[in-house]
């Protein structure tokens, strides 16, 4: 199957080594999943010939990258910060200052984060046919970096820049060098990693922060992300159903699908009558939804789960 030039992932400058942060300071507390349910999920799985996958932040989290929502070490429970909005983005150039210092600080931690054991089940389970298309929340080009092939973006990638002047997209790691290059000598004092590739900074020391412009055609340049407030390009949400169509089963994990963005997908299936199972900490959205709920790590989960 051929993919629209806009579903293809650009290549950024080989990874760097993962720095030496916890990976389960963002994971909330979990019991080991029962051998019960995994007996489920493997029977879940097994029945299904063309598996549709959707995944969250909480696949991430495993790898280092906080998440907006988890209980008790997301986003939203230890700051009272709140994401980037859209809107804000796009009239405010200081909001865009404030934003790409935060970014360019984070952004060597964020893009060095490395795919674990559950993008690498998933990757696998692509290998072996088992997964028909996979959808992901996450902007952390981790599935890409697994070597993950059927997958969409859904809410885009933060390893990619676009023009919101000429649509010109490039490479994150480009803009790196730019951003480098025009601020030799800044330096900012963080108080914590934030999702999607920032960090936290005063107001105070983002003032001689200096932002590049498009060099096509001096347009603003924005993360190839939906940020909150925006939506996903219709032909995306277009595919994607089509994808959902020619599978015969559903599995979310790490995902509360709280945003309607990647909880309608499980609305048509439900409409189809398709069989669904969720791996996730917590509660979702779309529990009543689901004939199987396990609660685990979804590293921890996917990987004892073979793609019979």
């Amino acid at each position: 199957m051929r993919l629209p030039q806009r579903f293809l992932t650009l290549h950024a400058a080989p990874v760097r080594r993962a720095s030496s942060v916890p990976v389960v300071s963002f994971v909330p507390a979990c019991s080991t999943a029962d051998t019960h349910s995994l007996e489920l999920l493997q029977d879940f799985v097994s029945r299904a010939s063309r598996l549709f996958v959707i995944s969250g932040a909480g696949l991430s989290t495993e790898s280092g990258i906080p998440d907006y929502r988890s209980e008790g070490v997301g986003l939203y429970a230890r700051t009272d910060r709140r994401p980037m909005q859209h809107a804000e983005f796009v009239r405010s150039a200081k909001s865009r200052q404030r934003y790409w210092a935060r970014n360019f600080v984070g952004w060597p931690q964020f893009s060095s984060r490395r795919p674990n054991s559950a993008h690498e089940a998933l990757q696998q389970w692509e290998r072996r046919g088992k997964l028909h298309w996979l959808v992901t929340q996450n902007v952390d080009a981790l599935h890409s970096k697994a070597g993950q092939k059927r997958l969409t973006e859904l809410h885009g990638c933060a390893h990619r820049v676009l023009c919101l002047g000429c649509g010109a997209i490039s490479a994150r790691e480009e803009l790196q060098t730019q951003f480098v290059a025009l601020n030799p000598d800044w330096t900012a004092q963080t108080g914590g990693v934030a999702p999607d590739g920032d960090v936290f900074i005063d107001d105070d020391q983002v003032l001689n922060f200096r932002v590049p412009s498009c060099e096509s055609c001096g347009g603003i340049l924005k993360p190839e992300v939906t940020f909150f407030g925006d939506t996903v390009n219709k032909a995306t949400v277009q595919f994607v159903h089509d994808r959902l169509g020619e599978s015969d089963a559903v599995l979310v994990v790490g995902s509360s699908l709280q945003v309607y963005s990647g909880y309608r997908f499980l609305l048509a299936a439900g409409d189809r009558k398709m069989s669904v199972a969720i791996v996730n900490i917590g509660s979702t959205r779309a529990d009543h939804l689901a004939e199987l709920k396990v609660s685990g790590r979804c590293g921890e989960v996917l990987s004892v789960i073979q793609p019979l």
